[in-house]
């Protein structure tokens, strides 16, 4: 038997109680939070760090009855097990859309919607993780302006003319150098995700 005054022995109805208690808890250090938010920078993050250990504390509670409950044959609650569906993440993500673009003004919410339809975001991730890697980009970019640099010295001294298609040219070389380290890179290192 433990000692610890803390630690509250009972039913499953009790444990769910103390976890609707300390989420009260929560949500009134949250609303203090927010009241707080015209304090100085440093007494706003004191009390931030507050807060933190106070929900750190409740939670930690919460934790050692729920796990007195366990240990003692007692069944998970429908509290502490929940599964999230596809259909309530894309519901919860559309919900927070379209709070955050009521705050928006017309321009940037217009903007918004472009860029967070669902073909365009696709669209995106596709182009972000095969053509536009950011290592290929920064090798282009870096040997078109080295070899811009070096043509247009040599060019300058010798009298030839630029035709312009240099910079296009040596960043296209460039790039297939960084996909090509990236490719490379990936098949030694194996994927980072």
């Amino acid at each position: 038997m433990s000692n610890n005054p803390e630690v509250i022995k009972g039913t499953v109805e009790s444990t769910v109680e103390a976890q609707g208690a300390a989420g009260e808890r929560k949500a009134e250090l949250a609303k203090n939070l927010e009241n707080q938010v015209e304090q100085s920078p440093e007494a706003r993050a004191e009390a931030i760090e507050n807060a933190r250990a106070e929900a750190s504390k409740e939670a930690l509670m919460s934790k050692e009855r729920g796990g007195a409950e366990n240990k003692s044959g007692g069944e998970p609650t429908a509290a502490t097990v929940r599964k999230v569906t596809k259909k309530q993440k894309s519901a919860e993500y559309k919900k927070t859309m379209s709070a955050v673009q009521s705050q928006m003004n017309t321009p940037s919410r217009a903007f918004s919607k472009v860029i967070h339809n669902p073909v365009v975001e696709k669209t995106s991730e596709v182009v972000g993780s095969t053509i536009a890697r950011p290592n290929a980009i920064l090798a282009g970019s870096t040997t078109a302006f080295i070899t811009v640099a070096i043509v247009y010295i040599i060019a300058k001294q010798y009298g030839y003319a630029l035709s312009g298609f240099e910079s296009i040219g040596a960043f296209i070389v460039g790039w297939l150098i960084g996909i090509a380290f990236d490719y490379i890179r990936l098949l030694i290192r194996g994927s980072t995700k």
